[in-house]
């Protein structure tokens, strides 16, 4: 067995932990052909299908206020979050688990009513809860929830697949997610099997960390480069209004700026060919939003084009620094 890598002293990033984690030997590359750096992880359980399987933990505090959004908007976002990145690797969810670290101090009712909320949006993905686990600790709430989904052998969309002059395509409207939408979004599962069906989506991922930010990684992880087109972004009404709305101290002043660098939207970012990405745009298949153009794959650097000129696109966008 090939030896493992020892971590580093400290991490300062999340990205710091995950190029740990991707420096580790595969137990069974066969069973398990993609690990630690996409959406989700893909195994092989049998040989015509894939397993989709993905997990996130919320943090009362960092990814919500329990008093402000209330237990059952948590409970939705706790399972739609893992939604959203099967959505993203173009996979049907088969089922998820859940794990609650629960506060000691509090009220009890908090357990039933996060997985009251859970349920709702389970059910409306035919998604069961399989599992899990509860504990208690003296912190604040935590979730943990895993999902499973599946796809055909050869079929889950990964991010690494994108080609130069790929055409970069997004779902919906970006920007001022606080102001809402990153509780109540819907995962686009539904989109994602139909763009799949329709086009060959060369890559794709969800958009949480912010347009700008997820642009660089889809197009890092293909070893290209990005340019965005500002004013093809799909600007939501909530970024415009958070340019009023000074005082929440969220970085980025303009709704422009708010759509690139917010995080939480929770769209879909994809490369496809030209004519593939004309097939969409023409058709518009989506009943349920949009799909607009903003920007392509280029050989190298990441740009933002403004009034016909070419700017650096800056690195904005959600980060986890643990600092």
């Amino acid at each position: 067995m090939p030896a493992i890598n020892n971590p580093p002293t400290s991490f300062f990033t999340e990205q710091d932990l995950v190029a740990w984690l991707r420096s580790l030997p595969k137990p069974n590359p066969s069973i398990w052909p993609v690990g630690i750096g996409d959406d989700a992880a893909i195994l092989h359980p049998s040989p015509n299908d894939e397993l989709v399987i993905s997990t996130d933990m919320l943090l009362e505090g960092s990814c919500f206020l329990i008093a402000q959004a209330g237990p059952l908007r948590v409970g939705r976002k706790a399972l739609a979050v893992n939604l959203s990145d099967l959505a993203a690797m173009a996979a049907r969810p088969l089922g998820c688990f859940l794990s609650l670290a629960l506060p000691k101090s509090g009220d009890k009712s908090i357990a039933q009513k996060v997985i009251q909320g859970l349920l709702e949006k389970a059910a409306q993905f035919n998604c069961p809860l399989l599992g899990g686990d509860t504990n208690s600790w003296n912190g604040p709430l935590a979730i943990s929830v895993t999902v499973i989904g599946t796809t055909l052998k050869g079929k889950a969309v990964r991010r690494n697949g994108a080609k130069l002059g790929d055409w970069l395509l997004v779902t919906g409207q970006l920007g001022g997610s606080i102001l809402g939408h990153h509780l109540d979004f819907t995962a686009r599962i539904t989109e994602a099997l139909i763009i799949a069906d329709m086009v060959q989506i060369h890559a794709m991922m969800d958009i949480s960390d912010g347009l700008a930010r997820d642009t660089r990684t889809l197009c890092e992880a293909s070893g290209l480069g990005g340019c965005l087109h500002a004013d093809h972004i799909p600007i939501s009404s909530a970024a415009h209004q958070l340019q009023a709305i000074a005082a929440l101290g969220i970085a980025g002043s303009t709704p422009l700026e708010h759509a690139l660098g917010d995080g939480e939207d929770y769209e879909l970012l994809m490369a496809v060919s030209p004519a593939d990405g004309q097939k969409l745009l023409s058709s518009q298949p989506l009943q349920s939003t949009s799909i607009t153009k903003v920007g392509e794959c280029v050989a190298e650097g990441f740009w933002l084009l403004e009034n016909n000129k070419r700017n650096l696109l800056q690195n904005q966008g959600w980060q986890h620094n643990w600092a």
